[in-house]
């Protein structure tokens, strides 16, 4: 069984986050593939990325410039395949969404894992703007981002009072999406069994110094 880790990309107070986070949980768990953790941001107050040379600590064991750094870097770590769900800032991504995956460095956490989103707007977006932007973020990480996404548009009206999902295509896009991830999982997830290639940057220096 994959596990997953679905990260709750908004900390901002009122959010509708907490909407949609319970019936993706629920729906991921019914899956069946799936064994399912939440990384709430907000309870992962990560300081502003500043890592360098002089503050990881030994290169194949990094300690980082801080604890908590260290922990979401083993925590990105130990998951096979992750959701991110997401609001639009700005026609974007949430600083503190941006600033955890950047924090995902030198661990390779994301390293050919899939990756799927879903995005929720109070108007008409559904945040898929975002979402085009965090695909261009985590192809840099080298992660698989999946192309079958659940948009929320208008997400005040996108569930019942008991939390399901009103809309048909909404539920549809879940199951495709989920059915996605699961296979993309297990593919990689023996790949990376199989044997993984060194980080391709580590390979263009090896390449050169070769040379």
């Amino acid at each position: 069984m994959s596990k997953l880790l679905i990260i709750v990309g908004s900390t901002r107070p009122g959010r509708n986050a907490d909407r949609v986070v319970p019936w993706l949980t629920a729906a991921a768990g019914k899956h069946g593939a799936f064994d399912v953790e939440i990384a709430d941001l907000r309870h992962w107050p990560l300081p502003i990325f500043a890592e360098h040379a002089g503050t990881i600590g030994d290169i194949n064991d990094p300690t980082y410039s801080d604890p908590l750094v260290k922990a979401w870097n083993d925590k990105i770590k130990e998951h096979d395949a992750f959701i991110v769900v997401t609001p639009e800032y700005n026609h974007s991504v949430p600083g503190g969404l941006k600033n955890a995956i950047d924090t995902v460095w030198l661990s390779f956490g994301f390293r050919n894992k899939p990756v799927a989103f879903v995005g929720y707007s109070g108007g008409v977006s559904g945040a898929i703007r975002a979402i085009e932007h965090l695909n261009h973020v985590f192809v840099e990480t080298e992660s698989v981002p999946l192309r079958n996404t659940v948009v929320l548009p208008q997400v005040q009206d996108a569930f019942s009072e008991t939390g399901e999902a009103t809309s048909p295509m909404t539920r549809a896009a879940l199951g495709v999406m989920l059915d996605d991830l699961a296979w993309w999982s297990a593919a990689l997830e023996k790949a990376r069994a199989d044997g993984e290639l060194a980080p391709g940057n580590f390979r263009i220096r090896a390449a050169l110094a070769g040379n």
